[in-house]
């Protein structure tokens, strides 16, 4: 059970640094671009461990038009099982340098989570993005950065690597690979459904980290723009 703490942990804190696009999310590792300036998101997603444990993830954000490049928000973020509870809440923060649209989108994007039962810092990260689109339907986008998780293993170098498919207008395939040094990595994969004029993104994903004797993550998420 304490296996699944950590790693339930530690994806919870990899997945807090976001966006609505289709990288971000309940994605681990996400892309340059910032919210379109004047409008907002909240992201909501659910992810369930096997055998039963879970966290759900609440993360409002908006970029406003006299900053376009800088989206700023929260997440609010609980994380269960039959011996811990963790409601953790924090905010977000992310900067665009340099537009996807000029041929190689960069960013910047950090996050921090505080234990609201125990008043500890569960987590914190600063991570560096970049965005290669490769051509209409294929980008891939790279992680790079330090990771702080509450824990046995505090500070450590997080990268990770995605590559989005567009299949169709209104449907995304995502894969992604990711690893926290000393030794941590993992997978994920998934789908986005963003229907024709509606201001939604739906994502169904599923994700194990490597090596024996680690839990499938599955989860089922919704991003709202307004």
């Amino acid at each position: 059970m304490r296996t699944l703490f950590k790693a339930g942990v530690l994806l919870l804190a990899l997945s807090t640094c976001s966006n609505a696009r289709a990288a971000g999310g309940a994605h681990i590792v996400d892309d340059s671009e910032v919210e379109t300036p004047g409008y907002c998101h909240v992201e909501l997603w659910i992810t369930r461990f096997v055998p039963g444990n879970g966290y759900a993830n609440a993360a409002p954000a908006c970029t406003f038009k006299q900053i376009p490049f800088l989206e700023v928000g929260f997440a609010h973020q609980d994380y269960w099982s039959e011996e811990n509870n963790a409601p953790i809440l924090g905010p977000t923060v992310k900067v665009n340098l340099r537009p996807e649209a000029s041929g190689l989108g960069l960013g910047i994007t950090a996050a921090t989570g505080v234990n609201v039962s125990t008043g500890d810092l569960n987590f914190a990260t600063v991570v560096g993005l970049m965005t290669v689109p490769v051509n209409e339907a294929l980008r891939v986008n790279l992680n790079a950065g330090w990771s702080y998780v509450q824990g046995d293993m505090p500070d450590a170098f997080f990268y990770g690597a995605q590559v989005e498919v567009q299949i169709r207008q209104d449907l995304t395939f995502l894969i992604e690979g990711f690893g926290r040094a000393p030794g941590i990595g993992g997978i994920q994969t998934g789908f986005r459904y963003s229907p024709k004029d509606w201001p939604l993104d739906f994502d169904l994903l599923a994700a194990r980290f490597l090596g024996e004797d680690q839990p499938y993550f599955f989860t089922v998420g919704v991003t709202v723009r307004f």
